[in-house]
């Protein structure tokens, strides 16, 4: 039974990190302390099971996390306006939850940049993605590991949320398997973040 659990973590690793997710939108007021909470058990279990690849220049991973922070971005901002056309009451939502857990300190920012953004990507992308590709291919291993990262968003009542979180997924999935870079995905995540949040909300 033990050896069975050690080959497949996501059996009871998935449960743990929606559990967590859970918690930490439960209160609003608490998010940021239940949160990085979560995010720090994620990111240890990652760390332990995973291999972390770092194949790209320190250059090139800010390069292309950059451009790809741009390119999610544009899409994020398209996909706005277009839930805007189509209903006001779904982009009401999103304005609401951009406010409740809009990073409101400096404190927060740190957070993000030192705890939650490696964290969900050590742990989403490093070790869900990773450990999928027991059981299919690569680019089916994207998508799933995609849809699970996206679903965190349906515990938070946000479900704008859940299609931006399936697509940001698959972008960062697939850089991920062609560039073999976790500093680039925390990178361009990281600075998705800042544009959506800070320099260019939507």
């Amino acid at each position: 039974m033990l050896r069975f659990l050690a080959k497949h973590k996501l059996i009871y690793m998935l449960p743990i990190a929606f559990g967590l997710y859970n918690l930490a939108f439960k209160d609003a007021d608490i998010f940021w302390y239940m949160y990085t909470f979560a995010i720090l058990v994620l990111m240890s279990a990652a760390t332990m099971f995973s291999e972390i690849k770092e194949e790209l220049r320190t250059w090139q991973s800010f390069l292309y996390g950059l451009l790809a922070a741009v390119a999610m971005y544009a899409i994020l901002l398209g996909g706005y306006h277009l839930v805007w056309v189509l209903s006001a009451s779904a982009a009401n939502s999103i304005d609401g939850f951009l406010s409740s857990y809009t990073p409101e300190s400096v404190w927060h920012l740190l957070l993000l940049m030192f705890i939650v953004v490696p964290g969900e990507e050590l742990f989403w992308r490093g070790f869900v993605q990773q450990q999928l590709k027991q059981y299919m291919p690569a680019y089916a291993a994207i998508g799933v590991s995609a849809v699970l990262f996206g679903l965190t968003f349906w515990l938070a009542d946000f479900w704008p949320g859940i299609f931006a979180g399936i697509t940001v997924g698959i972008i960062l999935g697939y850089l991920y398997e062609k560039k073999k870079s976790m500093p680039m995905l925390i990178i361009a995540h990281l600075l998705l973040l800042v544009l959506v949040f800070i320099i260019f909300p939507f």
